[in-house]
């Protein structure tokens, strides 16, 4: 081989598998409901007629389907801003320093392990509807500490219901968020601190112009994780609610058309949920790959 000449045989070689098994159950299925979304197969019969766009174009007119949007979108909205938050915040204190930072580093991740079934289920209890005397879960710990005006409708509300749905979301992936961030706080070098405390840059300062502009890659990555997972949401909501419409999102719709053999139309979903998802992904490869391509 001559000098400089790089062999790619071997490293072609050894991922070949993966890109095989890739190729084949992860594109090559993409591209197969692709192309069911495209046919008149809405039913068991196959399919016998190419239809192009009808079928996007009939769901996006379809008020089921905006309605699912809508709840979606409220859900997102909720979910990133209170993950985010929390996430934050929850690292800026640890980052601050507190005593016994490993239990709670383990109290904020725990609900992290915890499956969104399993967590479901229980903020199915919490999320109960019921006031007044007949009251359950969080609207009866209202009841009982003298805040009844607390009390509400939760997932029944008729707008903000889905922000209720969000609440068990960010309980659960606030700690997922938050060590994200603190990896970026320490992740800061310590020279720069205390170069800027030397400069006679306060507390504040230090923060607000050294430590914080070097978590940018971190919330962003943070953003684009939470984002996708928002718009792929399902079984927490099947386990609270189950698949209502009043709380219907994309995910679950896809499943009701599924169920109900309308092979076209949930491939039409799952094709839109995909186009949706690469909204945030796409610009996340981009600047990734132009970040890589500086620093070389």
């Amino acid at each position: 081989m001559r000098k400089g000449v790089r062999n790619w045989g071997p490293p072609l070689l050894l991922v070949s598998p993966t890109i095989l098994i890739l190729g084949i159950f992860v594109y090559g299925l993409i591209a197969a409901n692709i192309q069911v979304s495209t046919t008149n197969r809405h039913s068991l019969a196959p399919e016998s007629e190419f239809v192009g766009l009808d079928n996007y174009l009939a769901l996006l007119s379809e008020d089921r389907f905006l309605h699912s949007l809508f709840n979606l979108v409220m859900f997102t909205v909720v979910f990133i801003a209170g993950t985010m938050l929390f996430g934050f915040i929850w690292a800026w204190m640890l980052d601050k320093g507190v005593s016994a930072e490993g239990v709670f580093r383990s109290v904020f991740l725990f609900p992290m392990a915890i499956s969104f079934v399993a967590s479901g289920v229980v903020w199915r209890w919490l999320l109960n509807s019921a006031e007044g005397d007949r009251a359950s879960g969080l609207n009866r710990i209202f009841e009982s500490l003298g805040l009844g005006f607390l009390q509400n409708a939760w997932w029944n509300e008729p707008i903000w219901g889905m922000a209720a749905i969000a609440l068990p979301a960010i309980w659960q992936l606030s700690g997922y968020v938050m060590a994200l961030f603190l990896a970026g706080f320490r992740g800061v070098p310590q020279e720069l601190r205390e170069a800027a405390r030397m400069d006679g840059a306060s507390e504040w300062k230090l923060y607000r112009f050294v430590v914080f502009p070097q978590l940018s890659p971190i919330a962003l990555s943070a953003l684009i994780i939470v984002s996708h997972m928002s718009l792929k949401v399902f079984d927490l909501i099947m386990s609270i609610t189950g698949s209502i419409y009043q709380t219907e999102v994309p995910a679950t719709y896809m499943w009701v058309t599924l169920t109900s053999n309308d092979y076209a139309k949930s491939a039409t979903i799952a094709t839109i949920l995909l186009l949706l998802a690469s909204l945030f992904i796409i610009p996340y490869l981009i600047q990734t790959w132009r970040s890589e391509k500086a620093t070389r």
